[in-house]
């Protein structure tokens, strides 16, 4: 985009803060902005839309009034509905117990675990609760409806169901973005995304384990 504008630009980006230095061509002026972001979740819908106008900028030569206009009205775009994420989330949850070779009964405790830890995680991100925090108590959740399975001997893979029940939150793009930043050899953003995530992972696991031992399943 900024080629297509005719300026340079740099971009130093953190899990936290993003810097924007932008120049003309000839350096006789140079502009530079800091900002924090946001503290929200990931909306591939809005990184559609952003991709879908950078490409309009350079290949279709939009100008920067009518970019900014559409950038503008990108940014109103409301966000998809909680009430049909929980339930994708939780078919895709059970999907990927199928994948991993659980049977029916499987894909419903996980479902169903899926469906009530992934609206704990709903309710307490909207209460300002911390992410880490948040996450433990989202997996132990999960963990103890899918240890059911176990407990009351349902199905013929019930240890496929408690691994698969807390899978959604895995934090993948981190960890794709991490990868991608050690490429571009943004190594220090790519040490702080990948020790985000980890955190993020180890918060989870715990509570897996938790939930385990305290329902009295020792596998370890």
């Amino acid at each position: 985009m900024a080629e297509a504008f005719g300026m340079n630009l740099d971009l130093f980006i953190m899990p936290t803060h993003v810097s924007v230095t932008v120049w003309n061509t000839d350096r006789t002026s140079t502009e530079m902005a800091q900002r924090k972001t946001a503290s929200c979740g990931i909306s591939f819908n809005l990184n559609t839309l952003l991709s879908r106008l950078s490409w309009e900028v350079a290949d279709n030569s939009l100008d920067l009034p009518a970019a900014v206009e559409r950038f503008e009205r990108i940014k109103k775009t409301k966000p998809t509905g909680k009430w049909e994420v929980l339930i994708l989330t939780s078919l895709a949850n059970a999907a990927f117990c199928r994948l991993f070779g659980g049977d029916w009964s499987a894909m419903l405790i996980v479902f169903v675990s899926t469906l009530a830890g992934y609206r704990l995680k709903q309710i307490m991100l909207k209460e300002g609760c911390d992410v880490r925090l948040t996450f433990l108590c989202a997996s132990f959740f999960s963990a103890a409806i899918s240890i059911g399975g176990v407990i009351f001997n349902i199905g013929s893979t019930p240890e496929i169901a408690i691994a698969s029940s807390v899978l959604y939150l895995i934090p993948g793009v981190p960890y794709i973005n991490s990868v991608s930043d050690m490429i571009d050899k943004h190594y220090l953003c790519a040490f702080s995304r990948f020790l985000d995530a980890s955190v993020l992972t180890a918060s989870l696991t715990t509570g897996l384990c938790v939930g385990m031992l305290s329902l009295g399943l020792k596998w370890f």
